[in-house]
């Protein structure tokens, strides 16, 4: 008898070999010797039919979305939400013939898999492109920034949603902070870490909480995802003080140096600390960014000849992961000093963050952190390091549209302008 004959695409089987039993959903496999599974913990895995003794069938396919057949209607007497979509797990569904996954791209899709946010809004979907986030750049956050500012120059609109991947999730809600001026209305970044086709799946949830946020009265562009490891509710986090901080867990992004602006439950919104409300300004767009701007790690005994190479390359501006007051290699042939002098005396704009992620640089403490500062670089403070790569980006655009002068590049990366910095740092944050 052929192993596994009555296993169609889709069932969920019990693969028994000599060792060991492997239990998932059979996925369609290219490859005649090879039996392909989802795993519970959402990888695939191939099984070669030789080592295979016996396929049991657990749990036949059903195709529940279909079946429920759900009627999709904008009741147009809601208050409207516009969702753009630019790829992600949250806006995919499992495709059980490769075992990848088919995006999500209009309101019926979305009102199969997630009917509850119809109940609090009317969506309008906009779909730019859809990448994961591996794979955005510069030009991607400004297409999303002219999108997002277009719906809340929208008086139809009450707030804006964006879909994103997790990885470089906290690279677009930095650069939406800086990229959009005159916010008036809540711009709320969510993502899922796991499928729909998964028991554990945050996506709902996090969807849920996401329109909630778009209809209150934050107007601030956060993130919006499981604050714990339960279903039970979602923070709400500033754009530019939040770090994906787990590979896989629901709660993967956490809030740096700062508090949370609200719990969001599904019945009740909290405020957890101070925001900028809903109001009447028009949205403006300010997307001007220089890409000849690094992020580069310090690590011990590096040769600091990495500062000329980019400079070589034309680089205007780079931020360097410093030790965490803020310290870098200060003596023997690979001193740093004289390197960061040279670069800084030829245009480049150096600033420091600090590679300890939570806590803020403090030049002052030590003799080599005064004399690294003394080289005319940036000490930004708790500026987190991928929210000081977007806005050095930004800040270096302006000065080659000649918006500031040379002179003033220090004096706004030092200033507060969307929260990238905490004022009242404490052992708390």
């Amino acid at each position: 008898m052929e192993k596994g004959k009555d296993a169609n695409i889709g069932d969920r089987i019990r693969v028994k070999q000599a060792k060991e039993e492997i239990e998932g959903i059979l996925l369609e496999s290219y490859e005649p010797g090879i039996v392909l599974i989802k795993l519970d913990s959402g990888y695939n895995i191939g099984i070669s039919r030789e080592n295979i003794l016996a396929i049991k069938v657990i749990k036949k396919f059903e195709n529940k979305v279909n079946e429920e057949k759900k009627d999709f209607k904008q009741s147009h007497n809601k208050p409207r939400i516009d969702i753009i979509i630019t790829g992600g797990t949250l806006s995919s569904s499992l495709d059980v013939k490769t075992g990848g996954v088919k995006f999500l791209t209009s309101p019926e899709n979305l009102f199969k898999f997630y009917p509850e946010i119809f109940e609090l809004a009317d969506v309008n979907v906009i779909n730019p492109f859809m990448k994961w986030s591996e794979n955005m750049s510069s030009n991607d956050w400004k297409k999303i920034a002219r999108l997002v500012v277009k719906s809340l120059n929208d008086e139809n609109v009450k707030g804006v949603i964006v879909t994103h991947g997790t990885d470089f999730l906290h690279y677009t809600s930095s650069a939406l902070s800086f990229f959009i001026k005159n916010l008036n209305k809540p711009v709320v970044l969510t993502y899922s870490q796991r499928s729909t086709d998964r028991g554990s799946s945050d996506a709902s949830l996090n969807l849920y909480c996401a329109a909630k946020a778009a209809l209150s009265d934050i107007a601030e562009v956060m993130l919006v995802g499981h604050a714990d490891s339960s279903d039970d509710y979602c923070f709400a986090l500033r754009g530019t003080k939040v770090r994906k901080m787990h590979s896989s867990r629901r709660d993967a992004f956490k809030p740096i140096n700062t508090k949370p602006i609200a719990k969001i439950y599904r019945d009740k919104l909290e405020i957890l600390s101070n925001y900028n409300r809903r109001n009447k300004n028009k949205a403006l767009v300010d997307e001007i960014f220089e890409e000849k701007v690094a992020l580069v790690k310090f690590y011990p005994g590096q040769d600091p000849e990495i500062l000329e190479h980019y400079l070589n390359l034309g680089y205007k501006g780079i931020v360097i992961e410093m030790t965490g007051l803020g310290h870098v290699l200060t003596e023997g042939e690979n001193n740093w000093i004289p390197v960061l002098k040279k670069v800084i005396d030829k245009g480049m704009v150096v600033c420091a963050c600090c590679q300890t992620i939570y806590g803020a640089l403090n030049p002052m403490v030590y003799e080599a952190g005064r004399r690294i500062e003394g080289t005319g670089v940036i000490y930004l403070r708790d500026m987190l390091c991928e929210t000081a790569f977007v806005k050095l980006g930004w800040v270096l655009g302006k000065l080659g549209d000649k918006e500031i002068k040379k002179e003033d590049v220090k004096s706004l990366m030092l200033k507060n302008i969307s929260g990238e910095f905490n004022e009242r740092l404490g052992e708390e944050n």
